[in-house]
């Protein structure tokens, strides 16, 4: 990312310096991965879709959280955190385009009351099951260097 774009999220207050925690950085990515497996218990039906699809974007927005405390900051906020994603040069990078689109989708579900669709849901699950792997990889590679 640059460093005017860095700077202009440290003055508006969207991002805080931090020291970098290795150990803060694999416990938020263990998480992200632990409530994927756990939300791999639950079938995925019309009433179970946005239950599904807010915690896989919540599993996504805390790999953008780990890459940010990589580079020694926090993130105050989602678009930050998603931000930092959509910059990484992966596989599938076409797909981290769609990142923008979850997250208003999460934000209609958590602050409308707007159902999350079964398709909705699939397509959050398509991208984990294509980024996530690649995205949380990159970032560890960084941390046991």
């Amino acid at each position: 990312m640059e460093n005017k774009k860095i700077l202009m999220f440290l003055k508006t207050k969207q991002l805080r310096a931090r020291v970098i925690d290795k150990a803060k950085i694999k416990s938020m990515l263990d998480s992200a991965e632990d409530t994927i497996r756990v939300t791999n218990r639950v079938s995925l039906d019309e009433e179970s879709a946005t239950l599904i699809f807010r915690e896989y974007y919540e599993s996504i927005r805390q790999i953008g959280d780990a890459q940010w405390w990589l580079m020694g900051y926090e993130p105050r906020n989602h678009e930050v955190s998603i931000e930092i994603l959509r910059e990484n040069d992966i596989k599938e990078k076409l797909l981290l385009n769609k990142l923008m689109g979850f997250k208003k989708i999460r934000n209609n579900a958590n602050y409308r009351g707007i159902k999350t669709s079964e398709e909705q849901a699939k397509e959050i699950i398509e991208f984990w099951n294509k980024c996530s792997k690649e995205l949380i990889g990159k970032i560890l590679k960084q941390v046991n260097q």
